[in-house]
């Protein structure tokens, strides 16, 4: 029954002609954009070189399923909760065998099929791309799309939950819309202020996707998001039952909030990630990682630095989030993470970066990677064999455009294909 409400939807052959249109759109784009920097007009072969497909294609085309999962399918979502209520079939559904968590459980797995369905598009823009001798390298492109299965899990369960809490659908979109707006005001303020902000925000919808845009998985995104899923899910089910009164459902909400901020809490401590990237852009040499995984005691640091500052920016993803990775226990602490200019010019320990282990410390100006390490391997009393030549990132630079096979793909015979799906299964 779910499957036949999903395939007569409108919303739903609205939602994967949308997703069609932009990916062709933004795969299109981004191969002109990738043939120019890669020396088609004549550009210089350093700068081809340098060239990394999962920056320059991936991302942008796999970016059509960020917007798709903010602004379109939370309408998917709250049809296929909503429409029941609104037209009183829910009573009789509840009163048959199934459970509420069964029927809940039911919907939610329609709608992960049909986030796969609206994956297709993407894909075939992958499949073009090799066919023209791009460069795909796996483990940058299942992290992509790991990526936007945790988005649109969380979609899922935010929508479902605000569908379950109000019975009209338009109320639900509001509630969703607002969360999707506070959401984005915690990504801002983040960028400005830092500090517990900048933790809070890591696990927003964007937030979260972030990491694996640049090729990182981690664990800790992966189990916050997890608990935030189960616990919209498990809401849903407590507003939908018809043996829930107000009290108990209050009750229930309280319960989960507080199971999730100490969830998220303890996860928080988790550090374990893996570098997906194939020119091992958030990590060390293997020999440096091997070096800071046997530190002993606790690594400290403690940074005077604003929050907006851009060295913080380039610090912490070259160096603070690499340590915070391969260093068992490491102490993180930021003076100067927020403020004007006019205290920042207050602070005479400005722009210092002071590192200690064991009750040693000293401090740093330089956020170079191999002044840092050493500085570290000093304080450690560890010796350090000179780093080796490592072999350069070789790039993969393509100088085709997309030819006019992609324009027909995505922008005719994708909708077409929708739009006759879309009758068949209304006339059948």
């Amino acid at each position: 029954m779910e499957l036949r409400e999903l395939a007569i939807s409108p919303a739903f052959a609205i939602l994967l002609i949308l997703v069609g249109l932009i990916v062709g759109h933004e795969f299109i784009s981004s191969m002109e954009t990738y043939a120019e920097l890669s020396g088609a007009k004549g550009g210089g072969d350093m700068l081809a070189r340098g060239m990394n497909p999962l920056d320059g294609i991936l991302v942008p085309t796999f970016g059509a399923y960020d917007i798709a999962a903010t602004l379109l399918l939370p309408f998917v979502v709250i049809r296929l909760f909503s429409n029941e209520r609104t037209t009183g079939a829910w009573t009789l559904l509840v009163q048959s065998r199934a459970s509420v968590a069964a029927i809940v459980a039911n919907k939610v797995f329609v709608l992960c099929i049909a986030w796969l369905i609206a994956l297709l598009p993407g894909f075939a823009a992958i499949a073009l791309w090799k066919s023209y001798g791009g460069h795909v390298y796996l483990p940058e492109l299942w992290s992509l799309v790991l990526g936007h299965l945790v988005r649109a899990a969380i979609t899922i369960s935010l929508a479902a939950a605000a569908a379950s809490v109000t019975r009209q659908a338009a109320s639900a979109a509001i509630i969703t819309l607002g969360v999707t707006i506070g959401s984005w005001a915690l990504d801002f303020t983040a960028a400005t202020h830092g500090g517990v902000w900048a933790k809070l925000a890591a696990f927003t919808p964007a937030g979260a996707l972030r990491p694996y845009e640049q090729g990182l998985v981690s664990v800790t995104s992966i189990v916050v998001m997890t608990a935030v899923c189960a616990t919209g899910l498990l809401l849903a089910i407590a507003w939908l039952s018809p043996a829930s009164g107000p009290r108990t459902r209050i009750s229930y909400l309280t319960r989960a909030l507080v199971v999730v901020a100490c969830y998220s809490t303890l996860a928080v401590t988790i550090h374990t990630s893996w570098d997906a990237t194939e020119d091992r852009r958030h990590s060390f040499s293997e020999s440096d990682e091997a070096l800071l995984r046997s530190l002993p005691g606790t690594l400290s640091i403690e940074v005077h630095l604003a929050a907006d500052d851009p060295r913080l920016m380039d610090f912490r993803g070259e160096i603070l989030d690499r340590l915070e990775r391969e260093v068992r226990h490491t102490l993180i602490s930021f003076a100067g993470s927020s403020g004007t200019d006019l205290l920042r010019s207050a602070d005479p320990h400005y722009g210092e970066i002071w590192y200690g282990i064991g009750g040693k410390r000293v401090m740093l100006k330089s956020a170079i990677e191999p002044v840092v390490l050493q500085t570290i391997y000093d304080l450690a009393g560890i010796k350090a064999a000179p780093a080796a030549e490592s072999e350069n990132y070789p790039g993969y630079p393509l100088k085709s455009d997309a030819p006019p096979l992609a324009w027909v793909a995505f922008f005719v015979v994708w909708p077409v294909m929708v739009l006759t799906a879309l009758y068949a299964a209304r006339k059948r």
